[in-house]
């Protein structure tokens, strides 16, 4: 296993740990989504132990509400330097991340989760995760499209991503870990990725900001809709 397949390895690892169990002061995408989603309805929440979250036709409102929510916090996270730069002291990657890269990538990813499960998703499902990767690396809907090389519309990508193969996703995650790699890693890291590894979707560049983050979260509602 080359260098880089390390690095972009230990990146989706870190992808996987926000959303499941969180990093640092931040919780995990699940509990965060819980949490804001009992703020918006109060009284009338209804606590869910189950992996998946069933949208209710009488919560939408609420969890649309919650959603918002979820990416104004976001991004006023991610506009604040010295918290981006402290969350990256949470983080200890055997390859070296920037500590505002590797903050924003964290309130990214947690975001893209969040969205998802509120929504009615699985963030632990391998399909959907790939897809909670693809937003945090900041790609957009037509560059996931491509990705996944299926051509259908928007409101049905979920779907027909959830019928490809695992196998096919295991290559498809490898591929969203170099581009995470290419998003955030070093600058050693983007030496070793640019000798070795084809790039994909143009994805090398600065710091993840506050605009960007609010772009994640605008694809992550179209990517994941309620069915």
């Amino acid at each position: 296993m080359s260098a880089a397949e390390k690095a972009s390895g230990q990146l989706l690892k870190l992808v996987g740990k926000v959303i499941d169990t969180g990093v640092g002061p931040l919780t995990g995408s699940v509990a965060w989504a819980e949490d804001r989603l009992s703020r918006v309805q109060g009284s009338s929440y209804e606590p869910n132990a189950d992996p998946v979250r069933k949208v209710r036709p009488y919560e939408v409102d609420d969890i649309e509400k919650a959603i918002k929510r979820l990416i104004v916090e976001s991004v006023e996270a991610a506009g604040v330097n010295g918290f981006v730069t402290g969350l990256g002291g949470f983080i200890a990657m055997p390859v070296t991340v920037p500590a505002n890269m590797a903050g924003a990538l964290v309130i990214n990813a947690r975001l893209a989760g969040a969205i998802a499960y509120l929504r009615g998703y699985d963030p632990k499902d391998p399909h959907v995760r790939t897809v909670a990767t693809l937003v945090a690396v900041g790609s957009n809907a037509q560059q996931i499209v491509k990705t996944f090389g299926i051509k259908v519309g928007e409101k049905m990508l979920i779907q027909a991503i959830k019928q490809l193969p695992i196998a096919l996703i295991r290559e498809i995650n490898k591929k969203a870990g170099f581009m995470l790699l290419a998003k955030y890693g070093s600058k050693r890291a983007l030496v070793t990725l640019a000798k070795g590894v084809p790039l994909v979707g143009g994805v090398i560049g600065g710091a993840v900001d506050a605009t960007m983050t609010g772009a994640i979260g605008r694809t992550a509602r179209s990517m994941f809709p309620i069915d």
